[in-house]
């Protein structure tokens, strides 16, 4: 389980570097906290797309807009960053109920809750939620846990 947690926070900076190769920060509107975004295609060609949050395609959160990374939160799950005009802490776009697999392009993409090998996210608390057996990410800005679980050891 350990591995899967591990496996999403790799994810999570593999798609904050993909951010960070798109973006360009002339013109852009600055980012905001909870802005969602859309990360696929490879680090030779990445796309980078502000997106609703409740797509299925809004893989990654603005949690923290800082001036450097140093100052993403500290004390929870890794944040991903990205620095350029401003530094981006990131965290995934996990939804309650949702069910999640390792995707070459996009990172971590949403997937069908049938397949054994998908994560659900079992519970995505505003605090300290208990988690039990499963695996926890807890970032502390904005505060969120989110309770996962490998589906096959749910049946």
């Amino acid at each position: 389980m350990r591995k899967l947690g591990w496996g999403i926070g790799a994810a999570v900076v593999v798609l904050a570097g993909v951010y960070a190769l798109t973006t360009t920060g002339g013109d852009a509107p600055r980012p905001v906290p909870g802005e969602c975004a859309s990360i696929s295609g490879t680090a030779d060609q990445p796309r980078y797309q502000v997106a609703d949050c409740a797509a299925a395609q809004a893989n990654v959160k603005v949690a923290k807009v800082v001036d450097q990374a140093g100052q993403c939160p500290t004390g929870g799950a890794p944040y991903s960053t990205y620095t350029g005009p401003v530094t981006l802490c990131l965290i995934p776009n996990l939804v309650e109920g949702s069910c999640y697999e390792q995707d070459g392009e996009a990172g971590v993409r949403k997937a069908d809750c049938g397949s054994a090998e998908a994560v659900k996210v079992v519970k995505a608390d505003r605090g300290g939620a208990t988690c039990g057996t499963g695996r926890t990410l807890t970032y502390p800005e904005p505060s969120v846990t989110f309770c996962l679980a490998r589906v096959g050891d749910l049946r």
